[in-house]
């Protein structure tokens, strides 16, 4: 009888009646082998599967029924009558399905049963309520660590690796039990009925881990039987066909007997196959139908898989509308591993002729959901869309209309690259792939590639989504990089003369364009910007790239001087093509015998740089000459022959009209684009034997004495003379450096900054902001971190801003950087965003002043008081400036924060004294407070020294007496600056509880010492918000149950019902009584696991003293699947 009591008295608050039932028999059921006679009284007498494990029926349990069934808690009676339908088919099974119960039963119930073995086998011990032994070493096998009853972790729902290795194992079991039976006792209608009826019954369980794994192993076990039918069906086949062959031999030829036996073979299969169909159809009305809509995800995903499997292996049972609309109607499913899951299916469905020839209605049906998918949030469901439209393009391609094919297009020019490639196949193949019947590719220089570059052309043009083609390159790289590489057939077509073939302006300059990027992309560039990081090529990738440059250069090298001929007074096409050559392995002139041609490249250089004024123009034919002039390259006195050419050209043409004393309009404009040439030339190459440094610094004398010089002239003149600086520099070595040499380079840095500086105030922004953006440069190059180190012999030529510099460098970032009227153009939102790119510029600059120690930290307020104001435009800048300050002194970055809201304090008591609280500037500069308060982190341990003193400092700034003593002012006889407490009560909460109590005392000595008011008794708004912001915070306390909020007893009620049939008889709900003051709750909505919530309901004392009704039938199901909505 203490066994009875023992056994009766275990809980499970998260099974419902008909899963404690099954605990209830699986524990005797397990421990009947070692101790029959005791567990022979539970043994239900209407059921003989039990007999193999308890060979006698006690006498006494007739007897023994009345009383046990009392003694079990509402919540758990092994016999309850709604439990009598389910036992049949539960105890219909025999020893071979044991496995099956393995996983799940040793995974939820095993620790139960071995905490039981004690009391079992010691049944004379006294039972106490001891904590349970520790876990047995078979149990850890299959549960590393005991979850809590009320735990949602289960074996399946488990991500690690050794769980996910269990569960594809579980389906293994699942799978080999059915297909090593497939033989003989698949067909005994004991053992597959049986597994059906207990999976059916489980995956209905309200119990996630129970539904859970019995859908698994329903679905696994479904896919087996789909492999039985298939063979079956094929044997039917072949067996009919025999019967018809020897049916069809003449009465003496036929074997005696044999066509009998082929007769009844095929009965026989005939019956199995109806019994396999038959079975198929109850576990898919029975858990299929049922599970596809689940709560959870991975029970909709595992459905979704499996359908796709049994339908590419067994089309003619399978694949039906019936089944079909099950695929369709989860494609709108919330979860992405849903809907990728359903995506995959389809794809394995479509790879077939066969097979997509039967899914024309589907198609039709959601064809429009397949292509709107395409721009899905889920990244990998996208891409595996896209692939799904690219397989439709081969089996299907007729149901793809050429509008559902253009709202695919766009994705070639997405920012995620595995879209962007899977968007380009489907390109490819519908719009690009050569149409004819062989699938040979087309060899460079064929007809084919011309045509392939003549539709890219037109689509590209056509598009007008993107203005780079490397986007579209790198999209197509991997399917039609051959036909991108044939750089003979694409020169070719912009060097075609004819008028019939050749092409017009817009699609040369597309072409143009497209050559490059696929020039670069084979010369081992990364993808474009915002397609991922660069890549480093391994080894193996090296060697191909170096072999793709060699074809490149052998391709485009002979026609190259041609193109730039044609195209040399076009800028927009002559740039980039001047960019393919940093792409060549420049070696070739000299291997390939291209002399020749390596010479018109230098004459067709030479000449674009005469021709043109351009700065991107320019730059690239300064960049392609410096290439050539490389001292690696065995040609390359051929380059430095041309750049002393333009050099001994431009530098005499400069003297020359900088030496006359006033420019008419066509010497200011030979003036000016002589020195544009030079100031660009001046960036890859060393002029400064042309000593063009004295006629552009006396340009800029003249310019401060008179201000008659134009500012077009002004930008390049700065320009050249910083390079010329910068170029001595270089030359000079880092030790032994001549006095002289540095005494007359100190003179010429010491007289340019001076020139710089009185730019700084010129009324052009052109000339104002090089001056800014070269004078920062000298600074940090000549500065505290450029002269130490490596640079200690330039140590002489150290520059140190004076006090009026760094005035004016801040005023220029006040006037020109955060003014509201630059900020607030009505300018095109091109030119806004070149603005905003200046302006952005301009202010970094400041900010490497201050991170290199050229400029004190202090520099620094005058930039963070911004911050919040222009948080959008200048954020990051200003928080990577404060990151570095903060990490090269701590304490002087709590200052620079506090000086900054200091100089905003005072900036607002000089315009709006005494009342400056009513303003609504003041509430910019707590909003201010507050985002610099994000700084210092939720931790507050690290920063407590850095918070003290930040207090400390504000409480004194903000007591201090006026600039005239006493009041400033306010007729309450406040100090002036007392508002400011508010603005340091937005740090206050940083602040670690002793530290309150410190700064709380400290705040009561200052005001005592002032002769104020104490802060708890102080009647200024300011003093007293402070004073409550430094009060230790209230513990939180825990919600408590109101009428109100009440949402149901906890732990959840748990219904005898299935998880998606509500069972409710007509007439009202049942209602739930609460205990305290009447309330009524109509019926329990659908919700969420809340263990949290659970936990604090049994802290507070387990919620009612009073039972739940018995009707339990007519409550709503809490993980019905059928009220969430799931379907679209």
């Amino acid at each position: 009888m203490r066994c009875y009591r023992f056994l009766t008295s275990v809980r499970q608050p998260s099974c419902h009646c008909f899963d404690a039932a099954i605990l209830s028999l699986c524990i005797p059921t397990t421990l009947s082998l070692c101790v029959p006679k005791f567990i022979t009284p539970f043994c239900h007498p209407f059921f003989p599967f039990v007999s193999p494990f308890c060979p006698f029926l006690s006498p006494h349990f007739v007897l023994l029924r009345p009383h046990f069934v009392p003694l079990c808690p509402p919540h758990f009676i092994p016999f309850h009558s709604q439990f009598h339908p389910f036992l049949p088919p539960i105890f219909s099974l025999s020893v071979p399905i044991f496995p099956l119960c393995i996983p799940t039963t040793l995974s939820l119930y095993v620790p139960l049963i071995l905490s039981l073995s004690t009391p079992i086998f010691s049944l004379s011990a006294p039972i106490s309520p001891r904590p349970s032994p520790p876990p047995h070493p078979f149990v850890s096998l299959f549960c590393p660590r005991v979850p809590p009853q009320d735990s949602s972790d289960y074996p399946l729902s488990l991500s690690t690796g050794p769980w996910r290795r269990f569960r594809a194992s579980f389906g293994a079991v699942v799978t080999a039990v059915a297909l090593r039976s497939r033989h003989a006792v698949l067909y005994d209608g004991f053992l597959l009925g049986g597994l059906t009826a207990l999976l059916t019954s489980l995956a209905d369980s309200q119990v996630r881990a129970f539904r859970h794994t019995a859908t698994l192993a329903a679905m696994k076990l479904m896919t087996a039987l789909v492999e039985v039918a298939l063979g079956l069906s094929q044997r039917r086949d072949n067996t009919r066909r025999l019967y018809e062959a020897e049916r069809g031999k003449s009465p003496p030829r036929r074997a005696p007997g044999k066509l009998e036996v082929l007769q009844e073979t095929l009965r026989e299969l005939q019956e199995q196959q109806e019994e396999m169909e038959a079975v198929m159809n109850a576990i898919f009305k029975g858990v299929f139908v049922h599970r596809y809509r689940d709560v959870v995800p991975d029970v909709r995903a595992l459905c979704m898989e499996e359908l796709g499997t049994w339908m590419c292996s067994f089309p003619a049972s399978f694949l039906t509308d019936g089944h079909l609309k099950y695929l369709g109607w989860t494609l709108h499913d919330k979860q992405g591993e849903v809907r990728l899951r359903c995506v995959r299916a389809l794809q394995g469905l479509y790879a077939h002729r066969d097979t997509a020839a039967h899914m024309e209605l589907f198609t039709g049906r959601f064809k429009a959901r397949l292509v709107s998918m395409v721009q899905d949030k889920d990244p990998v469901v996208a891409v595996e869309v896209v692939k799904l439209l690219t397989v439709m393009l081969d089996t299907v391609a007729e149901a793809l209309t050429e509008a559902d094919c253009h709202r695919v297009y766009p994705a070639v020019f997405c920012s995620r690259r595995p879209l962007a490639t899977a968007a380009g196949l489907f390109l490819y193949r519908s719009l690009l792939s050569p149409r004819h019947e062989g699938d040979t590719e087309p060899s460079p220089g064929s007809g084919d590639n011309r045509s392939f570059f003549r539709l890219l052309l037109t689509f590209f043009i056509e598009s007008e989504l993107h203005q780079h083609a490397a986007y579209l390159v790198d999209s197509l790289w991997d399917c039609a990089g051959t036909q991108l590489r044939d750089w003979d057939t694409a020169g070719g077509l912009l060097l075609e003369e004819a008028p019939e073939e050749a092409l017009s302006d817009q699609q040369e300059k597309a072409l143009v364009e497209i050559l490059v990027a696929s020039a670069k992309r084979a010369a081992g560039e990364g993808p474009p910007v915002g397609r991922g990081p660069p890549r480093k090529a391994p080894p193996k990738g090296r060697r191909a790239v170096t072999e793709q440059r060699s074809r490149l250069s052998l391709c485009l090298a002979p026609i190259l001087p041609r193109l730039l001929a044609k195209f040399s007074a076009d800028e927009e096409k002559v740039t980039p093509l001047l960019e393919v050559l940093s792409c060549f392995e420049l070696s070739v002139y000299c291997t390939a015998r291209l002399e020749r041609r390596l010479e018109q490249a230098l004459a067709q250089l030479q000449e674009l740089v005469q021709k043109h004024t351009g700065p991107e123009v320019l730059g690239a034919a300064s960049r392609a000459l410096g290439a050539l002039c490389d001292p690696r390259l065995p040609l390359r006195g051929r380059g430095e022959l041309v750049r002393s050419r333009l050099g001994d050209l431009l530098g005499e043409r400069c003297h020359c009209l900088l030496r006359l004393p006033s420019l008419d309009e066509e010497e200011l404009y030979s003036a000016t684009a002589t020195l544009k040439r030079l100031s660009v030339l001046f960036n890859a190459h060393d002029l400064t034997p042309w000593q063009l440094f004295e006629p552009c610094t006396l340009l800029l004398r003249r310019a401060a004495d008179t201000g008659e010089v134009p500012p077009q002239l002004l930008v390049p003149a700065i320009t050249c003379a910083h390079f010329h600086i910068l170029w001595e520099l270089s030359r000079l070595a880092n030790t032994d450096v001549p006095q002289e040499q540095l005494l007359s380079l100190k003179d010429k840095t010491t007289s340019f900054c001076a020139l710089c500086q009185s730019c700084l105030s010129n009324g052009d922004a052109g000339v104002r902001e090089q001056a800014f953006v070269v004078l920062s440069d000298l600074l940090l190059v000549l500065g505290p971190s450029g002269t130490r180190g490596a640079g200690a012999a330039l140590a002489p030529l150290r520059l140190v801003p004076d006090v009026e510099l760094r005035s004016q460098l801040a005023a220029v970032l006040l006037d020109h950087v955060f003014s509201p009227g630059d900020r607030d153009s009505d300018d095109a939102a091109e030119a806004h965003m070149e603005d905003l790119h200046r302006r952005r510029m301009l202010l970094a600059s400041f900010c490497k002043l201050i991170i290199y120690n050229v400029l004190e930290p202090s520099a620094a307020s005058d930039v963070l008081k911004y911050y919040d104001k222009f948080h959008a435009e200048y954020g990051d800048i200003i928080k990577e400036t404060l990151a570095c300050i903060r990490r090269m002194d701590g304490q002087e970055w709590a200052r620079v924060v506090l000086l900054s809201l200091q100089q905003v304090m005072t900036e607002l008591l000089m315009e709006h004294s005494p009342g400056v609280r009513g303003v609504p500037a003041f509430g910019g500069l707590r909003d201010l407070g507050r985002r610099l308060s994000l700084f210092f982190g939720p931790r507050p341990q690290p920063n407590r020294q850095v918070l003290l003193r930040l207090h400390r400092n504000g409480i004194a700034f903000a007591l201090q007496e006026g600039p005239e003593g006493g009041s400033g002012g306010d007729p309450g006889g406040a100090p002036l600056y007392l508002p400011f407490l508010e603005v340091l009560s937005e740090f206050s909460p940083r602040l670690l509880p002793p530290d309150r109590a410190l700064l709380l005392t400290h705040l009561q000595q200052s005001c005592q010492q002032l002769g104020m008011t104490p802060p708890e008794r102080s009647p200024w708004p300011p003093l007293a918000a402070y004073h409550r912001s430094l009060q230790p915070p209230e513990p939180p306390q825990k919600r408590r149950c109101t009428e109100e909020t009440w949402q149901g007893p906890s732990p959840p009620l748990s219904p005898a019902l299935t998880s998606t049939v509500l069972r409710v008889p007509p007439g009202p709900p049942w209602e739930l009584r609460v205990p305290g003051p009447s309330s009524v709750v109509p019926s329990l909505s659908v919700m969420e696991e809340e263990e949290e919530e659970e936990e604090e309901e049994e802290e507070r004392g387990g919620g009612s003293s009073e039972e739940p009704p018995p009707q339990l039938d007519q409550v709503r199901d809490l993980f019905d699947s059928t009220v969430l909505g799931i379907e679209d």
